[in-house]
């Protein structure tokens, strides 16, 4: 039974990841799809440089409750359904909720409704993180918000947002007794998002990432402008 639950759990965290609020918020407040500028991922960065403040903001707003309801949804699958794998290793509340939030990330990075293309997650990696463990979340949170505030390279802030979060986690794991789980899941959500951003870590190595507050160019000027370089 528990393990049906696990699925589900895993299902339903992917596909509320896959909700593209980004395509569709774009689209009903400046009537484009922001697949096609800038860097073409579905995320409020991008949002803002193609459809303005507020639409960005709502994007944020439904990207981080999607990480967030898949854990609250785990956690009401699941409750206090648990089961022993061997001696020392069960599956129980803890593991699901972390298995939804990671699903809801896979869900936003690759969602079924756009061909498994999407965003790079880290909105959702941070909603799912205030559902399970708010201290490192608002701790991750203010490392993401003046890294981007004094860089003014949003991928900068991401990187180190999720970077920070793990880092704060490892001494709150080993001294402070939070569990191991919340560890696991920004390891991997941190590892994940690291990679989603490989493009934007070449171009701050090159110089030509773009600055929070610039416009998005259409993406075939934008990959013409990368040749030429």
């Amino acid at each position: 039974m528990i393990i049906l639950q696990f699925i589900a759990v895993i299902i339903i965290g992917y596909l509320l990841g896959s909700i593209p609020s980004g395509v569709l918020v774009s689209k009903l407040f400046a009537k484009v799809d922001v697949r096609e500028f800038g860097s073409g991922k579905i995320g409020a960065t991008n949002v803002l440089r193609t459809a303005g403040k507020k639409a960005a903001a709502l994007v944020l707003l439904i990207d981080v409750l999607k990480g967030a309801l898949a854990v609250i949804f785990a956690g009401l699958i699941v409750g206090r359904n648990y089961l022993v794998i061997g001696e020392n290793f069960g599956l129980g509340l803890l593991v699901a909720q972390v298995l939804a939030a990671l699903a809801a990330i896979a869900g936003h990075n690759w969602s079924v409704f756009l061909g498994f293309k999407g965003g790079r997650g880290v909105a959702t990696f941070f909603g799912g993180l205030a559902a399970l463990c708010p201290v490192a979340a608002l701790f991750g949170s203010e490392v993401f918000i003046i890294g981007a505030g004094l860089t003014r390279f949003a991928s900068l802030g991401s990187i180190a947002g999720v970077v920070g979060t793990y880092s704060i986690l490892i001494p709150l794991t080993i001294f402070n007794g939070f569990p191991l789980e919340y560890l696991i899941y920004t390891l991997i959500g941190t590892v994940l998002i690291v990679i989603m951003h490989r493009e934007n870590i070449g171009r701050l190595l090159s110089g030509r990432e773009r600055r929070l507050g610039e416009k998005a160019k259409p993406v075939n000027s934008e990959l013409s402008e990368e040749i030429v370089e």
